[in-house]
């Protein structure tokens, strides 16, 4: 008796674990949602609210970490659940600097709403709205524990990189006919960069969920953005948690 309720009460911290992660990842994609609108409206009150919300989503990753860390300690687990606890880990870190983007794209609302928007503004929200896809994607993934499912949305950055390099070209031309248009047009760079960067980051959580259920490393290999991509180029991530 006593060691069916060892048994159960491990499975329902398992369980716990996921869905806490479930619930960073809803609030991640919330949040990317919430960014983009903010700067498609110029709504400033929004966006503070936005950056605000961060810490709600710092707090879901501690707690995963207390839990993990736990399930390590007390559970010794073995195998799939070592993986399944290890993966939670590292996905959870990954959720937490997709939601750090969202924050700097919120903070490039105020600049932006002094400003007449850019003519290219309209691929933001296509770009924004493919990196949601691919998020709600790998975490239906994440929950089913579908590698071949984490591995379409792994391919699927290659649209998000290619994306972003057009939307550069596009916005450099812009830049270059009229010089008031060089800081909108910077801004929705940064803005851009960090869409892009979003994506990285999925990709990232496809691999954990493929090592996950196979215990192996998603050996694929595609080129990055293609010609002309710099991935250090307007690099959102160096101003993450500024």
């Amino acid at each position: 008796m006593g060691r069916t309720h060892i048994v159960k009460s491990y499975d329902e911290e398992l369980q716990h674990l996921n869905r806490t992660i479930v619930e960073m990842g809803g609030a991640t994609e919330a949040q990317i949602e919430a960014a983009i609108d903010a700067v498609l409206k110029r709504d400033t009150e929004r966006a503070q609210q936005i950056i605000h919300d961060d810490d709600k989503i710092d707090e879901l990753n501690y707690q995963v970490d207390t839990q993990a860390t736990r399930l390590l300690a007390l559970r010794q687990p073995m195998a799939m659940d070592l993986r399944t606890i290890v993966g939670a880990l590292k996905i959870s870190a990954d959720l937490e600097r997709i939601a750090d983007y969202a924050a700097n794209i919120a903070k490039r609302v105020l600049p932006l709403s002094t400003v007449a928007p850019p003519r290219p503004v309209s691929t933001v929200p296509r770009m924004s709205r493919r990196v949601q896809l691919m998020l709600k994607d790998v975490l239906d993934a994440f929950v089913e524990r579908d590698a071949e499912k984490a591995i379409r949305v792994w391919q699927a950055d290659e649209e998000v990189d290619d994306m972003y390099v057009s939307l550069f070209r596009e916005l450099l031309t812009y830049m270059m006919e009229d010089p008031r248009h060089i800081t909108p047009c910077a801004h929705l760079l940064f803005i851009a960069k960090n869409l892009e960067r979003m994506g990285d980051h999925i990709t990232n959580i496809s691999e954990t969920i493929y090592f996950l259920v196979h215990g192996a490393r998603l050996r694929e290999h595609r080129t990055k953005g293609g010609p002309g991509y710099d991935h250090d180029l307007f690099d959102g991530s160096k101003s993450a948690k500024q």
